[in-house]
């Protein structure tokens, strides 16, 4: 299992997420930063709307999503 925080993924707070597989990080974030945005904090609003920028450019949110993948794939596993 490897570990990541919100703003590694691009989001605004230090929450921790742990995972065997990256998609698996990948789906908590997702999960995480819709609580967030339903209960309205602006910090993670505004990650938000960075995001929704990089998704208008499909080459540049599969670059993203490949470079976060590496660096979760360079992490040790937690013990």
């Amino acid at each position: 299992m490897k570990t990541m925080t919100c703003k590694q993924l691009g989001g605004a707070c230090d929450m921790q997420f742990h995972a065997n597989t990256f998609e698996e990080l990948a789906e908590q974030s997702k999960k995480h930063g819709m609580a967030m945005f339903q209960a309205g904090n602006a910090d993670h609003i505004e990650a938000m709307k960075k995001m929704q920028e990089l998704m208008k450019s499909p080459d540049a949110l599969s670059k993203w999503y490949e470079n976060k993948r590496k660096e979760f794939e360079a992490l040790p596993t937690n013990k």
